[in-house]
């Protein structure tokens, strides 16, 4: 897997996606076997007023690389501005053209852009010139259902130099309801000279092998269906090398579950550790016996201490 200059070991990559992909995350799922990882998408407006949140979610460590960084904003100029500052430490820059959330559409980034093509030709010609990084873009197939110009918008986007384009098949209206349409990968695939990789409804190894076999597509971008399960991208990677996908026994699932808790405390300290880890925690214990229970628990907890100690009490009576 290549793009542009930067040369991947396998056609698996981690999602850029807010609120889970932290520096932590990004270490597990590298661990586990992600190609490339993404930070949580950086605003472009919170680097222009020098935001401290912003600069944090570009903290990085030299294991992690290569690591993408994805930029969010509606203002060419910013967004170009936003593209030279985080160069140093990105190996690969994405444009976020998909985000469905309210709060980002409010603002004219993400999936607003999708109504407005020609400003996103704007935005990928004047990050272009700003940076000699990969360039790649992620994309909705549209904005709803009357207006699915997914092809349109990758076309401008390819020609104004983006070297890759993402589909998450979904329209904006959408959210993550219904299927993801893996035909519109293969209509992008046929439409586009640059790398395509698919998003949405991955959440099997089996999934991400019928997309790359059905659709002809590059590579494919691991979101949900990664949530407590890194093991997705060693499943898919053994699937793709015609090996069987072994599922984690409870025990391994327990053991990085903890790593995962030491690693969050180790970087961010126990406020956020104790904020941010619940989520977590509940997904890698999602289906084992007694879930249901150790959820109410785990979200009660007052103390990183007695996190630990109820995944050591869970574990002991798993």
């Amino acid at each position: 897997m290549k793009i542009n200059s930067l040369h991947l070991i396998n056609p698996v990559i981690l999602a850029p996606m807010a609120g889970i992909t932290d520096l932590p995350y990004r270490l597990i799922m590298k661990r586990f076997g992600a190609a490339l990882v993404f930070t949580e998408m950086v605003s472009a407006n919170g680097l222009y007023y020098n935001g401290a949140g912003s600069d944090e979610l570009l903290r990085t460590v030299p294991e992690e690389h290569p690591l993408g960084v994805q930029l969010f904003g509606d203002d060419p100029q910013r967004l170009a501005e936003a593209a030279r500052r985080v160069e140093a430490g990105a190996d690969l820059i994405d444009l976020n053209c998909g985000c469905p959330v309210r709060k980002v559409v409010g603002s004219g980034a993400g999936s607003a852009l999708l109504r407005d093509p020609a400003k996103v030709a704007r935005i990928v010609s004047a990050v272009r010139q700003a940076t000699t990084r990969p360039l790649t873009i992620k994309l909705r197939s549209g904005w709803d259902a009357e207006s699915r110009n997914f092809l349109e918008v990758a076309r401008l986007a390819v020609a104004e130099g983006v070297d890759a384009v993402t589909l998450h098949p979904r329209t904006r209206t959408q959210m993550f309801g219904g299927r993801a349409d893996w035909n519109d990968i293969t209509a992008l695939k046929q439409s586009v000279a640059v790398p395509v990789i698919a998003s949405g409804d991955l959440f099997t190894a089996e999934d991400a092998v019928t997309v790359l076999e059905q659709t002809g597509c590059d590579a494919v971008m691991v979101a949900r269906g990664g949530y407590g399960n890194p093991w997705l991208i060693g499943q898919i990677l053994d699937r793709l090398a015609g090996r069987p996908a072994q599922p984690p026994a409870a025990g391994e699932r327990l053991t990085v579950a903890r790593e995962h808790l030491d690693l969050f405390m180790d970087t961010y300290g126990p406020a956020r550790t104790l904020a941010h880890m619940r989520k977590h925690l509940c997904w890698y214990t999602h289906g084992l016996p007694n879930a249901a229970v150790f959820r109410q628990r785990i979200n009660r907890a007052f103390s990183v201490t007695e996190m630990r100690d109820l995944l050591t009490d869970f574990e002991a009576a798993a």
